[in-house]
């Protein structure tokens, strides 16, 4: 296993002098941890086991140079057999890499080809170095010295410090400006950015004037200072550029003559005095007008939005009366059309019940099935323990008919959802010892649950499938005598399930069970205190008026038998949930 090594980041490189500081800080901190760690390494250190050492201070090169970057090993063994590497910041950015003792060129950055090669005079004893001939500006900066053997591995930071001296500054005459002469001083060819200062015949600076630098390909600084100076007794001023690495300047003088600064001439004071004056008078004029006028206009402005607010005042009165009237004649309206529809619309359970009469029904034993069993209080229909006779249909009537009026009943089912069961209302006239499709046309008006869904039985030769949100576990059975209606309600959550169209019935009705499969129960619910849950609305219908019925026209879960849309929805009242015919 390789030992991991500590990374090392490599920042965005500054030529500043406090960047030099700061890395000289950093590489002092590093060589003393290194120090300590040579201490410690006789105590801990396997055979196997070595630091790397790099130089205490900054490698200082002169541009065109060379440069050595030396590191050795602690304690001291032969590097011969060793993989090494120079790099900076990444460690693919070879400077220098050798191994199975020679340089492997193929590895170096381009910028390195050529230019690098390792001094090997002291490999034996855990010595060795880079030389880097033809130092560049790009070279400056922080590397990195990689020893390697077998699986450890060790390293080194170093930095290196490139400096190089440009050419002499050259200093000239501008021109006057702000009152003085301005005295211009450029160079070029420095490495890093160079320092400028401007001083007098007798050595003091001056601290106010402006410089800019900028570098070329080769990354060397040129530096451009200007200098205002406004004292005609100076005389002589001087311009120096220091490099900060090496200590190294170079400073040019130049002479400026008396005559070269402006002249004070008698008459611009007074010219100035005149001026300001005038525009004194000027302003003050000025502001007098532009003030008349502006209070004019805020007066005519004023005028202008009272006679507006009163005007808009006057229509918002008028729509006000307007909208009253209009939503008066609207309530009249819905409330004429809601007295007329309600009826026949797909209201709410609890809406419904608030118009119907709770009826009591009890179950006539006389009238079930062999194969059905009847509770003892004869509210709850199941299957017989012991069921022998498979013809005819499996249901029951309730004992008390129904022969007018609005009147509604509750029943649980138990066991539903996988079973097969109906309920629904039937006349007293109906055929039930033979088999066939419980529909009006046979005097049955059923919904249950079949084989592949719940549905509803509107002809013998038409079902429609009831696509409901959730199974109904008590459904509310609502019949209207007078206007021929059947609707279904799931009483849990008071939506509506199904209605059928409207039809004439004659004689007496009676509540209607039937079991087919499963283990399955219905039992009649008490209806005091009205039906379970609260509504929940499906949309608001936005029909106000109460349009013509057709015949065969019906009211089925969000539409009639066949698709034909429902007869008549009241405003304000949901729809109930999608049935589709089959």
């Amino acid at each position: 296993m390789l030992r991991k090594s500590r990374p090392f980041k490599l920042g965005t490189e500054k030529s500043s002098s406090e960047e030099m500081e700061n890395c000289s800080s950093h590489l002092l901190l590093c060589r003393l941890a290194s120090l300590l760690l040579v201490l410690q390494l006789p105590t801990w250190a396997s055979a196997d086991e070595f630091l790397v050492i790099g130089p205490w201070e900054p490698v200082v090169a002169v541009l065109g140079g060379d440069a050595t970057l030396p590191c050795s090993l602690s304690p001291a063994s032969s590097a011969e057999d060793m993989e090494l590497r120079w790099f900076r910041g990444r460690f693919s950015d070879a400077v220098l890499v050798y191994r199975n003792r020679r340089e492997q060129s193929a590895e170096l950055m381009a910028q390195y080809a050529g230019r690098t090669s390792l001094v090997t005079g002291g490999l034996a004893l855990g010595e060795a170095a880079v030389r880097i001939r033809h130092v560049r500006a790009s070279d400056h900066g922080m590397y990195t010295c990689f020893f390697r053997k077998g699986a450890f591995y060790e390293e080194a930071t170093l930095e290196l410090k490139v400096a190089g001296v440009g050419s002499a500054p050259h200093v000239r005459i501008d021109g006057p400006e702000d009152g003085g002469v301005r005295v211009l001083c450029t160079a070029s060819g420095w490495f890093p950015k160079p320092q400028v200062q401007w001083r007098d015949v007798s050595g003091e600076r001056f601290l106010g004037f402006s410089e800019a630098h900028a570098q070329d390909a080769e990354e060397l600084f040129s530096v451009e200072a200007a200098l205002v100076v406004r004292d005609s007794s100076v005389g002589n001023v001087t311009c120096s550029v220091l490099n900060p690495v090496l200590g190294q300047e170079k400073a040019t003088a130049v002479f400026i003559p008396e005559p070269f600064f402006p002249q004070a001439s008698p008459w611009k004071p007074a010219f100035a005095v005149t001026m300001v004056t005038l525009g004194v008078l000027l302003f003050g004029a000025g502001y007098f007008i532009q003030r008349e006028r502006a209070t004019k206009l805020q007066e005519r402005q004023e005028g202008e939005k009272l006679r507006r607010e009163k005007e808009e005042d006057r229509k918002a009165r008028e729509q006000a009366r307007k909208a009253g009237d209009e939503l008066q004649a609207d309530l009249e309206r819905r409330k004429d059309a809601y007295m007329v529809a309600w009826r026949k619309a797909q209201l709410y359970a609890d809406w419904r019940t608030e118009q119907f009469q709770a009826w009591s029904v009890t179950l006539n034993a006389g009238s079930a099935h062999s194969n059905l069993a009847i509770s003892q209080d004869k509210k709850s229909v199941t299957w017989s323990d012991t069921c022998v006779d498979s013809q005819g249909i499996f249901s029951v009537r309730g004992l008390e008919g129904i022969p007018s009026g609005r009147c509604y009943w509750e029943v649980e089912v138990r066991h539903g959802d996988n079973c097969q069961w109906a309920l629904g209302v039937c006349r007293e006239d109906v055929k039930r010892t033979e088999w066939h499709r419980e529909c009006p046309e046979k005097g049955f008006w059923v919904m249950g649950r079949y084989d592949d869904g719940y549905r509803a039985c509107t002809n013998p030769d038409l079902t429609t499938e009831l696509r409901l949100r959730q199974a109904p576990h008590r459904v509310g059975v609502f019949l209207d005598y007078s206007e021929g209606d059947v609707s279904f309600y799931n009483m849990t959550d008071g939506s509506h399930i199904f209605s059928f169209p409207p039809a004439s019935f004659s004689g007496t009705l009676f509540p209607y069970f039937r079991l087919m499969s499963g283990d399955v129960s219905l039992t009649l619910c008490s209806v005091v205190g009205g039906p379970k849950g609260l509504p929940v609305p499906h949309h608001i219908s936005s029909s106000l008026e109460e349009p013509e019925s057709s015949p065969g026209e019906g009211f089925g879960s969000g539409s009639g038998v066949g698709g034909a849309p429902p007869g008549v929805e009241s405003p304000l009242l949901p729809c109930g949930p999608e049935a589709v015919p089959v």
